[in-house]
C-alpha cells in the first residue's frame, strides 16, 4: 500500500476506494494527517484494513484513526460494521485482550499541595494494585463465584461491596454485558483467570497519576468533575490470560467455521462466522462475558487504588476521594444502531484499538453526560500526554460513533527493548518529575515514549477531523509498569 492508493478527502481524512482491489466489499475510510500517513504506511496496518473489507455483511466504511498500527489479522485502530444479525463476527477483528479499555477517577486534591506525596503514593499503588506476566491478582475467587463474575460482571462487585452504583452509573453498559455466557468460556481460560482478577498485567498496561495540565471545554470538564491542577488517575487494563485465552480458543473453532459457511478470506488471522450461527453465538456470548470480567477487574483496581489515596492523604485531607469520571472500552464487539445511507441500521461494530465516542443525546449514557456527549479517554505513552475528549453528533454518522485510543505504535517492542534502555528511560523520566515503579527494565524500555506516535498530533486529528472534541490534557506524574 502506498500513497498514491488513496483519495484524500480533506487535510484529515482519506479514502481507499473499492476500485484499488477486486473482492473489497466497502471502502476504507481513514483519519490521519499527512505526515502520520506517512508513519502508518511503514507497516501493513493499511493492507490489513483492506483485507478487513472482504468479510461478508460489511456496511459502510471500513474505518481506520489515526493511531493506526499493525495487528492480528484486523489492524490497531480500525472499526469495521456488520449488519445484524445475518453479517459475520470475527474475534480478531475484537482483539486478543476482550474489553481493553481506560478508567479514569479524579479527586479535587491540587497537585502542588501534595507534589511531595508522589513517591509514597506510587509506591502504595504498587504495593496494592498486581501486576506482570501471569501475576496473581488482589482477590481470589472460586468457580462458583467466576461464573458469576463473568455473568454479572460490575453487579458482582456492586453485590461484593467493591462498587458504587455511582461507578457503574459511569461505565460503558454499566459495567455488565447481557448475553455473557460463562458456559461458553473454556476451563483453559477460567483456569486463566481465575486467579488473575484484579491485576493490571504487563505490555502497555499501566495505572498513570496525572495532573490536569489544561482545561479546552470548561462546561465538559466541570460534568466530569475535572478542574485545572487537580490529580487524577487512569487505569489501562483488560481481560488478562481470560480473555486472551477465548480469543484463541474461538479463532482456532472458526477455521473450520468459514469453510462449513463457505467464506473466502485473504488472510486467514480474519477468521469468521455469521452472527446467527450456533459458532458465532457461541463466541458473542463468551466475549461478552470475558468482557464483564475486564470490567471487575478495572473496578477491583479502582478500588485498591482508593485504598492507596486514602492512606496517602485522608491524615491530610477529607477531599482524597477518587469520583469515578468513565470506564471505556477499546476491543469490543457491540450490538448498536447506525445511520448508513439515511437509514438506521442495526450492526455489531467491531472496535479494536477504537474507543466507543457518543454524540450528544446518545441513548446509554448517563444523564448529566447526555448533554455534552460521551467522555473518551486516550491515554498517552508513559513520559507523554494524556487527553480526556467527547464524542460528537458527526462522529455518530461517519465513524460509527468511534474515535482513536491512544498514541498508536510506530515501533514493535522488540525493537524498542534493543534502542531503549529501560534503567536510561527511567531516569530521564524520574529528572523530570515522574514517579516510576515499574517490574522491569526491559518491560519498561517495550514502552518508551519513541515506541509511539505523537499523542498531541493523534488528537488533534480527530479534534480537527470533527470526531471528537478536547476536554482537558493530562500531564503524569506518577506510572506503575508491570
Amino acid at each position: 500500500m502506498n500513497i498514491e492508493n488513496l483519495v484524500q478527502i480533506s487535510e484529515t481524512e482519506w479514502e481507499i476506494p473499492t476500485y484499488i482491489r477486486p473482492d473489497m466489499r466497502v471502502p476504507v475510510r481513514l483519519f490521519a494527517t499527512r505526515d502520520l500517513l506517512e508513519q502508518i504506511l511503514d507497516d501493513k496496518s493499511l493492507e490489513q484494513a483492506v483485507n478487513e473489507t472482504t468479510l461478508p455483511g460489511l456496511v459502510g466504511h471500513v474505518i481506520v484513526m489515526p493511531d493506526i498500527h499493525q495487528g492480528y489479522g484486523f489492524p490497531i485502530g480500525g472499526v469495521a460494521a456488520t449488519e445484524y444479525p445475518h453479517g459475520v463476527i470475527s474475534p480478531g477483528a475484537i482483539g486478543y485482550d476482550i474489553n481493553c479499555g481506560v478508567r479514569l477517577l479524579a479527586t479535587s486534591i491540587d497537585f502542588e499541595s501534595a507534589r511531595g506525596e508522589m513517591a509514597p503514593l506510587a509506591t502504595l499503588l504498587n504495593k496494592y494494585c498486581p501486576s506482570g506476566v501471569g501475576k496473581a491478582g488482589a482477590l481470589k475467587v472460586n468457580v462458583k463465584e467466576l461464573d458469576q463474575v463473568l455473568r454479572d460482571g460490575a453487579r458482582w462487585a456492586l453485590k461484593n461491596g467493591y462498587a458504587s452504583e455511582a461507578d457503574l452509573a459511569r461505565t460503558e453498559e454499566s459495567g455488565s454485558m447481557e448475553g455473557a455466557d460463562p458456559e461458553r468460556v473454556s476451563e483453559r481460560a477460567k483456569t486463566r483467570g481465575r486467579e488473575q482478577i484484579g491485576s493490571l498485567g504487563a505490555g502497555n498496561h499501566f495505572i498513570e497519576v496525572d495532573v490536569v495540565e489544561q482545561i479546552f471545554h470548561e462546561e465538559a470538564a466541570n460534568t466530569m468533575g475535572l478542574y485545572q491542577g487537580c490529580l487524577t488517575v487512569q487505569i489501562h487494563c483488560g481481560s488478562r490470560g481470560l480473555g486472551h485465552q477465548v480469543c484463541t480458543d474461538y479463532v482456532q473453532s472458526f477455521q473450520n467455521a468459514v469453510h462449513k459457511y463457505g467464506i473466502d478470506l485473504p488472510d486467514r488471522e480474519l477468521v469468521c462466522a455469521p452472527m446467527d450461527s450456533p459458532e458465532g453465538q457461541a463466541y458473542m456470548g463468551a466475549m461478552r462475558a470475558a468482557a464483564n470480567f475486564a470490567f471487575v477487574n478495572r473496578q477491583l483496581l479502582a478500588y485498591s487504588a482508593r485504598r492507596a489515596f486514602e492512606e496517602t492523604f485522608a491524615p491530610k485531607t477529607r477531599s482524597w476521594h477518587l469520583h469515578q469520571v468513565d470506564d471505556i472500552a477499546h476491543n469490543m464487539g457491540k450490538i448498536e444502531t447506525h445511520e448508513i445511507d439515511g437509514k438506521q441500521v442495526k450492526v455489531c461494530v467491531h472496535r479494536k484499538g477504537a474507543t466507543r465516542a457518543f454524540g450528544p443525546g446518545s441513548p446509554g449514557l448517563p444523564p448529566e453526560y447526555r448533554k455534552i456527549g460521551q467522555p473518551v479517554i486516550i491515554p498517552g505513552s508513559m513520559g507523554t500526554a494524556s487527553w480526556v475528549l467527547v464524542g460528537t453528533e458527526d462522529s455518530m454518522t461517519r465513524s460509527f460513533g468511534s474515535s482513536c485510543h491512544g498514541a498508536g505504535r510506530v515501533m514493535s517492542r522488540s525493537r524498542a527493548k534493543k534502542e531503549v534502555r529501560g534503567d536510561e528511560l527511567r531516569r530521564e523520566l524520574e529528572k523530570r518529575g515522574i514517579e516510576i515503579r515499574a517490574g522491569s527494565m526491559p518491560g519498561l524500555a517495550e514502552e518508551a515514549p519513541s515506541a509511539y506516535k505523537d499523542v498531541d498530533m493523534v488528537v488533534e486529528t480527530v479534534s480537527r477531523a470533527g470526531i471528537a472534541k478536547k476536554v482537558a490534557r493530562l500531564k503524569p506524574v506518577a506510572v506503575i509498569k508491570g
